[in-house]
């Protein structure tokens, strides 16, 4: 028995009825040689972290625009703590720990630099509109391995597909990633925000902390708690009261910072940004070699939206500056 059985025989002996056992997945688009030492969820993990849009989320923005300190979130971070959360539920929940974990580490690859706001100006742009999860599923089908993509088996890609709204994951464990992700921006956000000064613990309404939490990791833990005790029978849920609750901080949240004119105001930069690099990327030509493959079967408006989306902020920002920006004269 390879050290892969093994472990697939332990998934069958003590995951949940309502788990994806790694043997029984749909598989991949191109059939492959099995490996006798991972699952192919595990496969698929190491796959994403190796991959190179995984190495550019720790120069993307999370909330806040190349802040001065060392101590904010990034995507990266983001990431990883979304994937804490995750595996947490799925261990507790007796799901595949393995497959939430790839999806989690999966699950944000194809977001654009500058948060949500340079995902606001690419949608406003690109002819089809721009969605980051859609965007995730493309770079490891698509753009990953020069052309070839990551051959992710079908849960994980279906995962990171439906990780934020509309349609819901095939898997609980990507029902679970999708909770995850909000418990994890919500909270690291209020941490990010106290940290810049936007606002303070304090300022979080009576009704919303009095059944979180008046801490992080207090609304954290009650967070994941919930959900592993409302959750059953295959559906993701928290008990009704600290769902309304949650709602509550997510209202809060996008009053007091994410629509904040003083947390924001650098945003109002990133249309313009956005809109030059598109249309200078528009020339063949202008596009880097290994996009413009891309351009030919898929058009230069696809490739200039795939290498702007995976530009880290820094090299957005100077790719603008030798672009658009005269250089000084030097002797």
């Amino acid at each position: 028995m390879t050290v892969c059985e093994r472990i697939q025989n332990l998934e069958e002996q003590t995951l949940s009825p309502y788990a994806m056992l790694s043997r029984n997945s749909a598989g991949r688009e191109t059939q492959e040689m099995e490996c006798d030492l991972r699952t192919p969820y595990q496969r698929d993990r190491d796959r994403i972290i190796h991959c190179k849009a995984f190495r550019r989320l720790k120069h993307k923005t999370q909330v806040f625009l190349s802040p001065e300190g060392d101590h904010y979130r990034t995507r990266l971070t983001h990431t990883l703590e979304v994937a804490q959360i995750a595996r947490t539920i799925a261990r507790a929940l007796q799901l595949n720990e393995d497959l939430t974990e790839a999806i989690s580490l999966g699950h944000d690859l194809g977001h654009t630099p500058f948060g949500h706001a340079g995902e606001r100006a690419l949608d406003q742009i690109f002819p089809g509109g721009f969605r980051h999860y859609e965007q995730s599923v493309r770079v490891v089908e698509r753009l990953e391995k020069n052309g070839k993509g990551l051959n992710l088996t079908k849960e994980v890609r279906d995962g990171i597909l439906c990780h934020t709204t509309g349609t819901e994951a095939l898997t609980m464990e990507g029902r679970i990633v999708r909770t995850a992700d909000r418990i994890a921006y919500l909270n690291h956000d209020i941490d990010d925000a106290e940290r810049a000064g936007v606002l303070t613990e304090g300022e979080i309404p009576e009704r919303i902390t009095s059944v979180l939490g008046h801490r992080k990791s207090k609304r954290i833990d009650t967070l994941v708690r919930s959900v592993i005790e409302g959750s059953q029978n295959g559906t993701v849920g928290m008990r009704p009261e600290v769902q309304a609750a949650f709602d509550l901080l997510r209202d809060f949240m996008f009053q007091s910072v994410y629509e904040n004119p003083y947390a924001k105001g650098e945003e109002r930069k990133v249309p313009h940004l956005i809109g030059a690099l598109f249309d200078y990327l528009q020339k063949p030509e202008n596009l880097p070699e290994d996009m413009r493959l891309i351009a030919e079967q898929d058009g230069c408006a696809r490739a200039a939206c795939d290498y702007i989306a995976g530009m880290t902020d820094h090299y957005a920002v100077e790719l603008f500056k030798s672009i658009y920006v005269p250089a000084s004269w030097k002797i």
